[in-house]
């Protein structure tokens, strides 16, 4: 539990901090059974990935420690920090189209020509699967919690940690965060069908995702909620108010679901009173 933003909100929020390993994020949960699955099965075709950064960092990690070559695609802008770091473990990066799902677009058409797998957040279950360790910890520490604020991107997370939760304390009410500028997920989930965005605006690249991928939409479908949009303001208000309570650096997207927490106007009664929870997923920052 944070007390200094429990008693700044007036209500108990505890926050599951997935940025204290060395790849800053939570991506490595599923990276890494989905590559110990690869080497126990003696997987021989050419591995190949799209990333924002965190899951082509995840998967470079694991293939180094497996000795396993790897090629990720990521868009022309995205975060150098992130590209820096997945170089340094060795994949080769292939940096293309103006946005997450081009990269992926042409990563999938790169792999179809050698022959290789195409890793896909979001599509593998043992994605999912990592995921959900998340949710098994965090109900460990016993709490009537309310609601559990999760972010949304290609749906992967939300997925694994919704599955495991409902199965094990159905009560607690699960509610998906996306940003504004990239609320593909979010519209799926709304009208239960795959909406492709015409474009994607924000800062938190992690979540960037314009064309949903209809499995994971498939796999939230009995197990989510709700569904919210927070602003751009929110997001950046939720970094600072990590930074001042908490004492932890978030990127955006790591800070999206204590967004969702802090978007209810002041004064207003919160929706799911009770203690809540939010899952701060990153902490690679670009500086400078």
């Amino acid at each position: 539990e944070c007390p200094q933003l429990s008693a700044q909100l007036g209500r108990a929020i505890w926050l599951k901090v997935e940025t204290l390993n060395p790849l800053r994020c939570f991506k490595g949960r599923g990276a890494g059974l989905v590559i110990a699955g690869a080497v126990a099965r003696g997987e021989s075709r050419p591995l190949v990935c799209a990333s924002a950064g965190n899951w082509g960092l995840a998967l470079a990690y694991y293939c180094h420690k497996a000795s396993l070559s790897l090629t990720v695609f990521a868009a022309q802008n995205a975060n150098p920090l992130k590209i820096e770091a997945i170089a340094a473990y060795g994949a080769d990066i292939r940096q293309v189209g103006t946005d997450f799902d081009s990269a992926k677009e042409q990563g999938q058409r790169y792999c179809a020509t050698i022959g290789g797998w195409f890793i896909e957040d979001g599509l593998e279950p043992e994605v999912s699967e990592g995921a959900g360790t998340i949710a098994l910890e965090l109900l460990s520490v016993r709490v009537p919690f309310r609601a559990i604020y999760i972010p949304v991107g290609n749906g992967a997370l939300i997925g694994g940690m919704a599955r495991w939760i409902k199965a094990s304390a159905p009560d607690i009410r699960i509610i998906g965060v996306c940003p504004r500028g990239a609320d593909a997920m979010y519209q799926s989930w709304l009208t239960n069908r795959v909406v492709v965005a015409k474009s994607v605006n924000t800062q938190a690249d992690g979540l960037a995702v314009r064309v949903p991928v209809p499995q994971a939409l498939d796999d939230m479908r009995d197990v989510v909620d709700e569904m919210i949009l927070v602003e751009e303001a929110q997001i950046a208000e939720a970094t600072r108010y990590a930074l001042k309570y908490a004492g932890l650096i978030l990127e955006p997207s790591g800070a999206v679901s204590l967004a969702g927490i802090l978007s209810h106007s002041p004064g207003e009664p919160a929706p799911c009173p009770g203690p809540v929870a939010a899952i701060l997923t990153g902490a690679n920052i670009a500086c400078g």
